[in-house]
């Protein structure tokens, strides 16, 4: 531009007048579709259609809550979340050297596709086949019609309803419901099929007893997620009946196991009788 009062001059390096045309590129300021147009960039700048912010600002508490929260994303499964937040910090320049190595390496590494593929499937609804070997070279098949990826224990599972029962030891009303921890699958192949997807996992209601302690402080700890009805304490030792919706009876039992003298299991008689067995061969192992 040469008309009086509407040209300037810009002294510049090479490398910044590179990175503005970059910047031109990246926000659509070019000559036609191509070529990028510092002008044209400045101007938007200065009319506030592109605002400046600081990217030095931000303090340690929010940079570790951010961390904390890709971290806690990842191991929940929402890897695509969890890649996100680590671009959002990567463009900061908080960032110690170590950390951003990290999130970088983090970024650098790419999810196996049979993992994106049972996450894009859960997102939107659709049944898939799941088809993996295990460490004893067994070739698995397994056909989700519903799917949920949860933490469990410190580890990532997707915990699914299949078409499949053959080999689940669960009582019937759970038999299709299965649990598989990721990171122990090496390989899967993972493909859409023609069923129609389950609103919700194979669930029952279990009603169970705490007592003595444990009925005062049930009411304090967190709020379980499956909990039907939690009623009030009663009796001489305390005790409240909890109402609780379950999906399968080996992570019931485990969770259940640190309380045994403080917990009954009252209903159904299928879980009764399922626990009482696991009750009585551990009494005969320790007879002998």
């Amino acid at each position: 531009m040469t008309r009086k009062n509407q040209a300037i001059t810009l002294s510049i390096e090479e490398r910044d007048k590179k990175a503005l045309e970059n910047l031109a590129m990246e926000f659509g300021q070019t000559w036609g579709t191509s070529k990028p147009n510092i002008s044209k960039l400045l101007k938007t700048i200065a009319r506030n259609e592109l605002k400046i912010v600081a990217n030095h600002d931000w303090t340690p508490q929010r940079i570790n809550a951010l961390e904390q929260a890709r971290k806690t994303l990842l191991d929940q499964g929402f890897c695509g979340e969890a890649e996100e937040i680590a671009q959002i910090l990567q463009e900061r320049s908080e960032l110690t050297l170590q950390f951003r190595h990290e999130i970088e390496k983090f970024l650098q590494k790419p999810r196996p596709i049979w993992r994106q593929n049972i996450e894009n499937f859960i997102k939107r609804q659709q049944p898939f086949r799941l088809c993996y070997q295990d460490v004893a070279e067994r070739q698995w098949n397994f056909t989700v019609l519903h799917g949920q990826l949860r933490l469990i224990e410190q580890h990532q599972y997707l915990v699914c309803t299949c078409d499949e029962t053959e080999g689940n030891q669960d009582i019937a009303p759970l038999q299709h419901n299965w649990t598989f921890r990721l990171d122990r699958i090496q390989d899967a192949v993972v493909n859409p099929v023609k069923f129609q997807w389950q609103s919700n996992l194979d669930l029952i209601n279990v009603e169970f007893k705490v007592l003595r302690g444990l009925a005062f402080a049930y009411a304090k700890e967190e709020p379980k997620i499956d909990d039907v009805l939690v009623g009030e304490i009663e009796g001489d030792p305390p005790q409240r009946i909890v109402t609780r919706q379950i999906w399968s009876t080996f992570w019931f039992f485990r969770e259940i196991a640190k309380y045994l003298n403080d917990c009954e299991i009252l209903s159904p008689d299928s879980m009764r009788e399922k626990f009482k067995t696991k009750v009585q061969d551990l009494s005969e192992k320790y007879k002998l």
